[in-house]
């Protein structure tokens, strides 16, 4: 029978039972709920609520209940819905009435509320430090081949030569924002709700601050109500995972654009990629696939948890037991494709040959004739007009920008001068983007040393 059945005069139906379980995927929390349970029964022995004898037999007893749960010994009772009545409900079995002075002055209601709480803390740290483990591959294959330049594209157009280096540094630079999120997100998570007992507090002396301090936590959540019913962190962490998969499936795409035949930019290693059970030539780059269609699975699990918090009156109701199924799925998600990328970016050997090839199309170079026109004092839309003209009549003739001559070149630019015949070199385009944030190699080398010196902080 549940915990909870002195009310009641006969037992749950079957159905009732498989409805209402939560232990066959809120097992994951075990070692936050004896973390909090340890901290809760330390107190109530300091506050004089329980007998020192029995709070000591309830540490000792949790850290056996931890030992079994850790060796997979632990015999899990769906009766018994979740891991706190199940891990109460062994902790009795092995101490006695000891066991059953531990839930004074809590609920289930606050207890997982600050589970789920130290569980965030946990993972959040985890998934910052596969976040900085994928920013420094990023890093390693840009700084090993940090010459190398390739055309860089608006529209999925070729638009102005970039360094393959300045490409891979702009994911880094959008990962490190996920970290500071996700450090901002552990900031507002860290607040303890025990001690707001089902909703409205409790009678008993309790003290929530030593709690909070013997747990980690930055202070106590100052309404009980809202201790018990919010959700926010999680579907802030939730916000920010959807934001990091947004990240990875938009560098995933690159890497298959990347990867095809049209392109050939880069080879990936074997163990990376996939084949056809009907075409044996084909090799496919199915992780960087993967990784666009589990984005879709994050943003699920946020639209979900969103969706079943719109309607909850103050303060805990049964739907929130909703709230961990699609988490745990989101995090697991992001965390595999995370070290996967991160794995197979080992792997992945650029092309620098053929990225220069597409480099090196003069009318990558536009812009920077009309820029050449810009420091004569032209303004810069007569320029870009001019360039404009120059760019058709090349055309209308079937030759390149840098085929054309001077004399061509004057019937649409009347203020060209030589020099601007030497304009369409891919290097050179390059190299005069010499500003901050720009794609010039200097520039390019110290954001390198940047990040290499931030890596190693």
């Amino acid at each position: 029978m549940p915990l909870w059945d002195g009310r009641f005069s006969e037992g749950p139906d079957a159905l009732v039972l498989r409805l209402s379980e939560s232990i066959s995927y809120d097992r994951r929390l075990y070692p936050f709920d004896i973390q909090g349970s340890m901290a809760h029964a330390t107190m109530l022995a300091k506050q004089g609520i329980i007998p020192q004898e029995d709070a000591d037999k309830i540490l000792k007893g949790l850290e056996q209940v931890k030992g079994e749960l850790d060796r997979g010994e632990f015999v899990f009772k769906t009766e018994l819905e979740d891991i706190h009545m199940n891990i109460e409900s062994r902790l009795t079995a092995l101490i006695g009435a000891a066991g059953a002075r531990l839930h004074t002055g809590r609920s289930r209601n606050d207890q997982i509320a600050t589970d789920e709480r130290l569980y965030l803390r946990h993972v959040i740290d985890m998934i910052r430090g596969e976040v900085q483990d994928f920013q420094k591959a990023l890093w390693k294959l840009g700084n090993d081949n940090s010459d190398a330049i390739m055309p860089g594209f608006t529209h999925l157009q070729h638009a102005q030569p970039v360094l393959f280096a300045h490409h891979l540094l702009a994911y880094v630079e959008m990962l490190e924002r996920d970290c500071e999120r996700l450090a901002d997100c552990r900031h507002r998570i860290n607040r303890l709700p025990l001690g707001a007992g089902a909703l409205a507090g409790c009678t008993l002396p309790l003290n929530r601050e030593f709690v909070a301090e013997q747990l980690g936590f930055e202070g106590v959540l100052q309404n009980s109500m809202d201790a018990v019913a919010d959700r926010d962190g999680s579907i802030e962490f939730l916000s920010d995972l959807a934001l990091i998969s947004m990240h990875l499936s938009r560098f995933a795409e690159d890497v298959a654009i990347w990867f095809s035949q049209e392109f050939a930019f880069v080879e990936i290693g074997d163990a990376f990629t996939t084949g056809s059970s009907l075409m044996p030539q084909k090799k496919n780059p199915d992780m960087a696939e993967l990784t666009r269609g589990k984005t879709g699975r994050v943003y699920g699990a946020l639209m979900s948890l969103l969706t079943t918090l719109k309607g909850l009156p103050l303060t805990y109701n049964r739907d929130l037991q909703e709230d961990k199924e699609g988490l745990f799925d989101a995090i697991d998600t992001v965390s595999l494709v995370l070290r996967t990328l991160t794995a197979m970016l080992a792997t992945v050997k650029p092309r620098p040959k053929r990225m220069a090839e597409a480099a090196s199309d003069p009318s990558l170079m536009a812009t920077d004739l009309a820029e050449a026109l810009v420091k004569q004092g032209v303004p810069f839309r007569e320029a870009h007009h001019q360039v404009g003209r120059f760019v058709g009549a090349c055309t209308a003739r079937g030759i390149t920008l840098a085929e054309a001559d001077l004399p061509l070149m004057k019937e649409s630019i009347p203020t060209a001068v030589p020099e601007f015949l030497q304009i369409f070199d891919a290097a050179h385009s390059t190299s005069a983007r010499n500003l901050t944030g720009g794609t010039a190699p200097a520039q390019v080398k110290a954001q390198l040393a940047r990040w290499k010196a931030k890596f190693n902080e």
